[in-house]
């Protein structure tokens, strides 16, 4: 099998050996041989797995990409494939937000959504979501609602008990603010979106980021599924070892 060493591997994709090196350090590579002087020899197993980290990284973000490739060099393969499962639905659950966003801009604008499907609706009118129950379905802390709070996304009602509710408007606003904290959004823009489609007023930032986010999806799809290939290659190679 071909012997390559660091500076090979960095090359193809514009990194440093370093960065190999810490790579291999933390387990996301396989540990390569070292020759009788201490250099590292490294060979197409671990070229292969180098290329499914980085596809790992553009589709699923570092922490997950992370998590699939120290469990994938472990072995540890359904443990590897999971934490896959886990990035999909979270994909997806962006995309049915997204549908239920686009939807609200729509009834108000009278433009067509921009994805087809459905998402989560949110309550029906007169009932109200409790700040955990909201944290909940967002798969958000408590702390992270009344900051939006604090920012001036959301604006739950007050019980005589003092405990929030969050009427069918805020449920709806407070998934937009997930959607776009995803998006990298900061905390001030979301709010001139959101109070924008509370009035149903001066919409074109709010379908703007709506059609950002809707590309972000699909490049990282289209991502995951490159991400798949590359790591089915790597698993292989692997496996003849």
């Amino acid at each position: 099998m071909k012997k390559l060493r660091p500076v090979d591997l960095a090359r193809e994709h514009g990194i440093s050996p370093q960065a190999v090196r810490n790579y291999e350090r933390e387990g996301l590579i396989p540990s390569a041989e070292r020759t009788a002087s201490g250099y590292r020899v490294y060979t197409e197993v671990h070229a292969a797995a180098l290329r499914a980290l980085l596809m790992l990284v553009t589709a699923h973000g570092y922490p997950a990409a992370r998590e699939i490739m120290r469990e994938a060099t472990a072995g540890r393969l359904d443990a590897a494939l999971t934490a896959i499962d886990r990035s999909h639905t979270q994909l997806l659950r962006d995309r049915e937000t997204l549908t239920v966003v686009s939807a609200g801009v729509a009834h108000l604008t009278g433009a067509p959504a921009t994805e087809s499907g459905s998402g989560s609706a949110p309550p029906e009118r007169g009932q109200a979501l409790s700040i955990g129950r909201l944290a909940g379905r967002l798969g958000v802390t408590a702390a992270t609602l009344r900051n939006w709070e604090s920012a001036g996304i959301v604006a739950p009602q007050r019980l005589a008990t003092g405990h929030r509710a969050y009427s069918a408007q805020d449920v709806r606003d407070a998934e937009l603010a997930h959607l776009l904290r995803r998006g990298g959004y900061r905390l001030e823009v979301i709010a001139t979106v959101v109070q924008q489609l509370r009035t149903a007023g001066g919409t074109q930032s709010l379908a703007a980021a709506l059609e950002d986010w809707q590309r972000r999806l699909t490049a990282r799809g289209t991502a995951m599924l490159d991400a798949a290939g590359r790591l089915a290659g790597y698993l292989a190679v692997l496996e003849r070892g």
